[in-house]
């Protein structure tokens, strides 16, 4: 694949648009679907639990959040309009029913008052965190006390093989996100590294190895 095709497609998974990202939509979607539901269940999220998620691509994973309990809230963070509007469509009856509430912003400011939710999670965008010691920031600022958030990401040694993590991606291992958490307030209380059998882009099925952070607030 030529540069500019890599370059594309990286810029493509940071910021999803035109017919190209509806397509990447449902294929991150799809390859990330176990990833999500780990991050989701390390939330152990209860009834009346008030839900932040940043970067939720096309969101066709929030109804498996709704199945956890009842009586939740559900708030999405994405800085792509077009997954946005996606994310929008494809969870109409939880708008409509003022359960799901989806808003677009930069990546850096969240824009919502102190304290607000009671559990974080994020899955696959650590990587293009603009200011990873700000955002964790805003994050601890909108939860509340001994509130949880849970980051999610494949492993630098299985994220460097992809070409095209080369532009836009900040890679990290295990390590280098506790080392960035470390320089927060949040207190790790929990990690988990697995490993799962994905589907390549030329369609062969190789391991990918993802952690999950569980931090707290403290």
């Amino acid at each position: 694949m030529k540069q500019e095709e890599l370059q594309a497609i990286a810029s493509q998974l940071k910021h999803p648009t035109g017919e190209k990202g509806i397509e990447m939509g449902n294929m991150m979607n799809a390859t990330n679907i176990n990833m999500t539901r780990h991050s989701v269940q390390n939330l152990h999220i209860a009834s009346g639990d008030i839900i932040l998620e940043l970067g939720h691509g096309n969101a066709g994973h929030v109804a498996f959040i709704f199945e956890q309990a009842e009586n939740i809230k559900y708030y999405g963070l994405e800085m792509s309009e077009l997954m946005f509007q996606e994310a929008r469509q494809i969870n109409r009856n939880y708008v409509s029913q003022k359960q799901a509430f989806f808003s677009l912003y930069d990546g850096n400011i969240i824009p919502f008052e102190d304290h607000l939710f009671n559990k974080v999670f994020t899955v696959n965008t650590i990587y293009f965190w603009q200011e990873p010691e700000k955002l964790l920031s805003e994050i601890y600022r909108v939860l509340q006390p001994k509130g949880i958030l849970c980051i999610t990401f494949a492993e630098e040694s299985f994220m460097k093989q992809l070409p095209f993590t080369q532009f836009e991606f900040e890679l990290y291992s295990t390590e280098k996100a506790e080392k960035l958490i470390e320089k927060s307030p949040f207190k790790i209380i929990n990690k988990e590294t697995l490993t799962e059998k994905v589907k390549s882009k030329t369609g062969e099925l190789v391991d990918r190895a993802f952690t999950t952070l569980v931090l707290e607030k403290s």
